[in-house]
């Protein structure tokens, strides 16, 4: 049996780079017993599946982790409220579990299903707001990326699928006084992650041409990942049809 683990990364954490939460993973499972199967190989690692990396510096509601437990285990839906908690007091402060259920053995891989996600960043720069409307109302937006040593000209508009200020409903889910602790422009994006995704720091850099990103991107948090079902957006975890409002 496989399950999809959702867990929160906020505040100081922020910092803690993917690979360093890929071995805070490790230990805390040990340390909360979850029989997790173990792979083959001269160097054996517990069967965990991440999701898409989290850019360093960036706080997310919605981190996703796939854990396969071991055969003869006996671990059951029934026991996912308790495991969830067992993982939750076992990890460090700034990450929690947020959300557990099944994955059934014909899902794809996160790395493979997720198809864009949901981003909200406070960006301290003017006329942000023109800028916006500059971009949704364009058919092209072009930047230089960086890809093996060469750089490149790229048309990112076709990744940029919504773009606004934060919408009113949003500002509910947001961790207490990040608002107040973030400096600038609060904007939402949805991104895509197909192909050559969009960075939440490449949209700061259309945003504000020339610029060094984290100069100016005072706080980044991911809001939400989703997934494709029959040409409808869902919300990767729960499966939920998705419609977000943002405010243009």
């Amino acid at each position: 049996m496989k399950a999809r683990i959702s867990y929160s990364k906020l505040g100081k954490i922020r910092f803690t780079g993917h690979r360093d939460v890929a071995r805070i993973w490790e230990r805390s499972l040990r340390k909360a017993e979850v029989p997790v199967a173990m792979s083959t190989g001269f160097t054996p690692r517990l069967k965990m599946a991440f999701g898409l990396a989290l850019p360093t510096g960036a706080e997310s509601l919605v981190e996703l982790l796939d854990v396969t437990f071991a055969d003869g285990s006996g671990v059951g839906a029934d026991e996912f409220d308790e495991i969830a908690r067992r993982i939750d007091t076992s990890l460090p402060v700034g990450m929690a579990v947020t959300g557990i259920r099944e994955c059934a053995p014909s899902e794809a891989s996160l790395q493979e299903d997720v198809v864009a996600t949901t981003w909200v960043m406070a960006i301290d720069a003017s006329d942000v707001g023109d800028r916006i409307d500059r971009i949704n109302q364009s058919n092209e937006v072009w930047l230089e990326r960086e890809r093996k040593g060469e750089t490149r000209r790229d048309d990112i508009r076709a990744g940029i699928l919504q773009l606004g200020f934060l919408a009113p409903e949003h500002s509910e889910v947001l961790p207490s006084r990040w608002l107040g602790e973030s400096r600038g422009v609060v904007i939402e994006a949805v991104l895509t992650t197909a192909g050559r995704g969009i960075r939440p720091t490449e949209l700061v850099e259309a945003l504000v041409p020339g610029c060094e990103p984290w100069n100016h991107l005072t706080r980044v948090l991911r809001i939400n990942q989703w997934i494709e079902r029959d040409g409808e957006r869902v919300d990767v975890l729960s499966a939920r049809p998705a419609h977000p409002q943002v405010c243009a």
